[in-house]
């Protein structure tokens, strides 16, 4: 009889996981998803021939596993001659210009190469992101301010906080006091509803890491340089020696985040796994330190099925985990669990005839998306989806946005109607005077939950939870939510393909999946 992995989610870590065990063992996979949707946080979610990508999400990885991985299910499209030889780590592959890979125009099935590009808006104007301290940027500053942040930064670098035990301290280091004030500070407490001062600095070392104004510069320099001499953009998809926040370009699937998911959960049913949509965990069956079976609800029907399995991969919540489990946690345990926290997520989608940024000569501004640094509205961040793949809009005379909103699911701001929430986002981007409401020609609202893993809560006690779950052999966490940390998608799949690892060697030990995006080459910045 075939053994039987059972996984819960089918998000990114969850069928790169069932798709890993189809192609190197002779384990069939189970994967339970509550929503109808493929991609969990990527999914890409469609209204009226629009498409949204929750979150924004670049195809982008230090990993060249991860890289071809992905280039297996959505061939890199053909390059027009300028970008006629794209080398992937000198060693990955070439694509010319004379028709090799799928032309967009005429295919669906294709990964884009696209321009990365975003900015900060602070006082009605957009700065480089990140900051990068251009001739540009000191004059839009002014000349006192910039020379504030400048003895500000000198004066860190001089004089650096330690320990370095909060969010504010890892910004100041990094940056200054006047530089973390001026452009951090407020959206980060935006985005998390919380002090940047009660926030673990493990978030900095998660999300910004290795970045400061010294790399910033540094990356600017290069950037003007290759401009002087000619040599135009790298031509290296990888850019592994670039802090991820510098990189000037990406993949993304033709039809958003969620095609790429789609297809991967095509691949595992056409190789024999299942992939079960409207399936809610919640029972965690065990015997000692092994799983033996979850307990899952139909949403539909309401039915209850007992899955039983060899291996269990779990993508939930841990605090549900925990409170699935069959044998109750010491106390102590059970309270880091429910002392974990979450930061959810709201959407709003606008139709508009135009924006009213333009770039300098006057086009549509070219950003894929553009933080909000302003403190007099809610909206955090502005997705602008033609600027990820010209196919994310049905019309393309119309821009079709998304307003990013963080809130907790419940709060007084996730729980107004759709109809207020278009009328706050139409209100917000005439105050900061980036769209005229009258421009609105259709809205929409989406709400996701636990979108963001928290590093407050009882976050500093983890690892003794991260410890007693990692107990039960045959179970491993992956995903943003199933390791309550903060990855984005490649290293939630390079975790995932981790643990098959692990059980082809028969190894025990975790450890090497707790280490994925802690290591340097993993580095990334949000």
């Amino acid at each position: 009889m075939p053994k039987t992995a059972v996984i819960v989610g089918a998000g990114p870590a969850g069928l790169a996981a069932a798709h890993e065990l189809l192609e190197r063992t002779d384990v069939v996979p189970v994967v339970l998803e509550a929503s109808e949707l493929m991609g969990g946080i990527a999914r890409t979610v469609e209204y009226r021939g629009n498409r949204i990508d929750i979150g924004g999400h670049r195809f982008f990885s230090k990993s060249d596993r991860v890289m071809e991985w992905w280039l297996r299910f959505l061939p890199l499209q053909a390059l027009p001659e300028g970008q006629a030889r794209i080398a992937y780590q000198n060693r990955w592959r070439t694509v010319d210009g004379n028709g090799a890979g799928p032309d967009p125009e005429r295919e669906d099935r294709v990964m884009l190469l696209r321009p990365r590009k975003s900015r900060i808006y602070h006082r009605r104007k957009l700065f480089d992101y990140p900051i990068s301290l251009s001739p540009d940027t000191l004059m839009k500053l002014g000349l006192l301010r910039s020379a504030r942040i400048g003895f500000s930064y000198l004066r860190a670098a001089a004089f650096p906080i330690k320990p370095e035990e909060n969010l504010e301290q890892f910004f100041v280091n990094r940056f200054g006091r006047e530089l973390y004030l001026t452009f951090f500070k407020d959206y980060t407490e935006k985005v998390w509803g919380t002090p940047c001062n009660e926030i673990s600095a493990a978030w900095g070392a998660q999300r910004v890491k290795g970045l400061s104004i010294a790399k910033a510069l540094a990356h600017f320099a290069k950037s003007a340089l290759r401009g002087v001499t000619g040599r135009g953009k790298r031509s290296d998809i990888a850019q592994k020696g670039t802090e991820t926040s510098l990189i000037e370009q990406f993949l993304y699937p033709k039809l958003g985040p969620g095609q790429m998911w789609d297809e991967v959960a095509a691949a595992v049913r056409a190789k024999g796994g299942r992939v079960l949509t409207g399936w809610r965990v919640d029972g965690i069956e065990t015997a000692g330190e092994h799983v033996v079976a979850v307990k899952a609800r139909n949403l539909t029907t309401g039915a209850s099925e007992r899955f039983a399995g060899d291996w269990f991969f779990s993508t939930m919540p841990i605090r549900e985990l925990v409170r699935a489990l069959d044998v109750p946690p010491p106390p102590a345990i059970a309270a880091i669990a429910e002392g974990l926290l979450y930061r959810d997520f709201v959407t709003v989608g606008l139709l508009l005839d135009r924006l009213l940024l333009t770039e300098p000569d006057g086009s549509p501004v070219r950003d894929n998306w553009i933080y909000i640094q302003e403190p007099d509205v809610l909206v955090g961040r502005l997705q602008i989806f033609n600027n990820w793949s010209p196919w994310m809009v049905a019309d393309p005379g119309k821009v079709w946005v998304g307003l990013e909103y963080f809130c907790d699911e419940g709060d007084a701001l996730w729980s107004r109607s759709d109809a207020d929430l278009i009328e706050l986002a139409k209100t917000e981007l005439a105050r900061i005077r980036i769209a005229d409401p009258a421009a609105v020609r259709d809205g929409t609202v989406l709400r996701m939950p636990k979108t963001y893993p928290a590093y407050f809560g009882s976050y500093d006690r983890f690892d003794e939870l991260r410890s007693w779950l990692d107990r039960f052999d045959n179970l491993f966490l992956v995903g943003r939510n199933g390791m309550h940390r903060y990855n984005n998608q490649d290293h939630s799949i390079l975790a995932a393909m981790t643990a098959v690892d692990n059980i082809l060697a028969g190894r025990a030990d975790k450890s090497n999946l707790w280490a994925v995006n802690t290591e340097e080459e993993y580095h990334e910045e949000k």
